[in-house]
């Protein structure tokens, strides 16, 4: 998943229209339907879209402080996350976003919840370099970094350049109290992304645990931390493709990287089945996708 969310909605108009390169083709020796390979490969794009379009909801809910909120009700504090993040390469005080939305906080009062955080980006707005639409609305059971408490988000006429995204997205700080490890677990329902222009729809469902292992004495500071996920997901097309994907081995994911920088992926449709490796710990933007003993290079630009 990716946690950076400038970076994984550039991704999403390009995997999604298709600029996913696949590379090293070879014939399929496996004697296989290789209409079946050539979905795995086409579920492979869609299901690293779909990750990047609900990674940003992650990274929003994490950012809201006390700049958006008027307390500190996210993860990172005054650092900030997603569309509210400050730049590891500036000046740190220094927004990468622009604050071309609204918010509205219910109840005001500090300390009282739930919460209620919506952003309104009204008609249309340029909000890091991408045209946002309708409203992301939060639900704060409490300050998230406390374990056991969540927030639930949920969207209204909302829209990211001309992709509309729909459902519901809960993150649960499920760390153990008293400790400094950070645990989130989130879960998608009833996802649906619509491109805008062609009509085209994948409709998906996730479930996915980060676990961090690096950065755990600087509470308030993220671009130290690393994550290991783990989980499962399901996903499906308006063209009739259906697959489901289980991680196999470990994702790892460094706040200093765009990409995923280890783990595998299995991705299964009907009864073909391909892996995503997505490297040995080398921060680039490879994966190797392997369906019936054929691998391809899979570049995400």
């Amino acid at each position: 998943m990716k946690m950076k969310s400038d970076h994984s909605l550039r991704i999403i108009s390009m995997i999604i229209s298709g600029t996913i390169l696949l590379s090293s083709c070879q014939k399929d020796k496996s004697g296989s339907n290789p209409n079946d390979a050539k979905a795995v490969a086409t579920a492979t794009a869609d299901e690293q879209m779909l990750e990047a379009s609900f990674s940003t909801v992650f990274d929003d809910a994490a950012g809201v402080d006390d700049v958006t909120a008027g307390e500190e009700i996210g993860i990172y504090g005054s650092t900030g996350a997603g569309i509210f993040s400050r730049s590891i390469n500036s000046d740190p005080r220094a927004r990468t976003a622009t604050r071309c939305f609204t918010v509205t906080v219910t109840p005001k009062e500090k300390g009282v919840f739930p919460k209620t955080v919506t952003l309104d980006f009204g008609s249309g707005c340029d909000a890091g370099g991408h045209v946002r639409k309708g409203k992301i609305i939060f639900t704060y059971s409490g300050r998230l970094h406390v374990p056991g408490n969540q927030v639930v988000t949920s969207f209204e006429n909302y829209s990211i350049d001309s992709f509309s995204i729909e459902g519901k997205h809960t993150l649960i700080n499920s760390a153990i109290a008293g400790t400094n490890q950070k645990s989130f677990s989130t879960r998608v329902e009833l996802a649906k992304v619509t491109n805008l222009q062609s009509g085209k729809w994948w409709n998906w469902n996730s479930e996915r645990v980060f676990t961090q292992t690096e950065g755990n004495g600087t509470a308030f500071f993220p671009w130290d931390d690393v994550y290991t996920l783990d989980g499962q997901s399901a996903g499906s097309t308006s063209t009739g493709v259906n697959w489901t994907s289980e991680i196999t081995h470990l994702l790892t994911k460094k706040m200093t990287c765009h990409w995923l920088v280890s783990g595998k992926v299995e991705i299964r449709v009907n009864n073909t089945v391909g892996s995503l490796d997505f490297g040995n710990g080398a921060c680039d933007n490879s994966a190797n996708l392997t369906v019936n003993g054929d691998s391809k290079t899979i570049t995400l630009r």
